[in-house]
């Protein structure tokens, strides 16, 4: 059965006031420093009260990194809703493509990092998230493939894949830059599952 209009309006309500309180946070971190800013100056500045922000935020640092369950939702979808015909590192490059190539594009983007990379509790949060997500991202390309959770092959193409932005920040032309990464990494991992099939004999019908 489909959502009512009245939980649709509540779930809408409740993502725009998410998407406040991570945006007053964003700017106040990057006029005045993450650790200038108190919890409660940022509840001022979105105008909803600290119970509300930590509703929606469990910790200042997961202030700064709002977007870290969709982005590693989006990467596990982009893996387990590809076409039948796509290989896993394509449905990846076509991700990064249309969700990455327009976050290393902001222009806010070097300030943010400067933030993050000048504050410790910053870069060990984003240090945490990483690893997460490469674990999970492994994960998921091991079950697409039948594999196994820990299958050496898939952790790695997932810790590659997620170095790309990192990879193409600051480049002239970051699409083109991640097109390289990706090129590289289905060479690569073509060429991987050559040697497997070589090894492995030939097929039995």
């Amino acid at each position: 059965m489909p959502d009512s209009p009245t939980a649709g309006r509540r779930e809408r309500k409740k993502a725009a006031t998410r998407q406040a309180i991570a945006d007053a946070a964003l700017d106040l971190f990057l006029e005045h420093g993450f650790e200038r800013v108190s919890v409660r100056d940022i509840a001022d500045r979105a105008d909803v009260s600290t119970t509300t922000l930590f509703a929606h935020f469990p910790s200042k640092e997961a202030l700064v990194f709002d977007r870290e369950e969709k982005v590693e939702a989006e990467l596990t979808a982009a893996v387990r809703e590809r076409p039948k015909d796509q290989g896993v590192v394509e449905a990846l490059r076509d991700h990064a493509l249309s969700s990455w190539v327009p976050i290393v594009s902001d222009p806010r983007l070097d300030r943010f990092n400067a933030l993050v990379d000048q504050t410790p509790a910053l870069r060990e949060y984003a240090e945490r998230m990483w690893m997460r997500h490469a674990d999970v991202l492994g994960a998921v390309i091991a079950e697409e493939l039948g594999r196994a959770t820990d299958d050496l092959a898939c952790a790695a193409l997932a810790r590659f894949v997620l170095e790309i932005p990192t990879l193409s920040r600051g480049r002239h032309d970051p699409r083109a830059a991640v097109k390289t990464v990706f090129d590289l990494l289905n060479r690569g991992w073509r060429s991987h599952h050559d040697s497997e099939d070589v090894l492995a004999g030939p097929h039995q019908s």
